[in-house]
């Protein structure tokens, strides 16, 4: 599968029909430049600008309950993670959506839903805004009439 068609699926742009899944390909070529691996293979952490807490974002797609101690281990340090758990059975993804809420309770942070089982972590200092705009004002830069 592309790049370019990897990313579509990935944002919902496409129905990713084929049996294999898309973060499955990524292991074979390795890490890309400006990428660092958690211990993990399955745990990405972005890392552009610094180690700093504030500049980091773990994705996170456990294969099963048992990589759920990565996703603590992270959130534990301050990172915000993203758990894409649409490549779990329904009974292994409820015990590990069931740990991220005790574990975002226990710490003060917030989890949220952000598609289709897959959930994003913040630790209470982050605070997580919409997309929505503030006021729509009428005649704007978009609209058409």
């Amino acid at each position: 599968m592309g790049s370019v068609r990897k990313a579509s699926a990935w944002l919902g742009l496409v129905d990713d029909s084929d049996d294999e899944r898309y973060y499955d390909d990524d292991y074979a070529e390795g890490p890309e430049p400006g990428d660092s691996w958690v211990t993990n293979p399955k745990v990405r952490v972005a890392d552009e600008v610094a180690q700093e807490q504030g500049t980091r974002i773990a994705t996170v797609t456990p294969d099963g309950f048992r990589d759920a101690r990565g996703i603590g281990e992270l959130f534990r340090e301050g990172v915000p993670v993203i758990v894409n758990l649409t490549g779990m059975e329904p009974s292994d993804a409820k015990r590990v959506v069931d740990f991220a809420a005790g574990l975002t309770f226990g710490l003060r942070g917030s989890i949220e839903r952000v598609a289709n089982r897959v959930f994003l972590l913040t630790p209470a200092d982050y605070k997580v805004v919409s997309g929505e705009p503030m006021g729509r004002v009428n005649g704007g830069f978009f609209n058409q009439s």
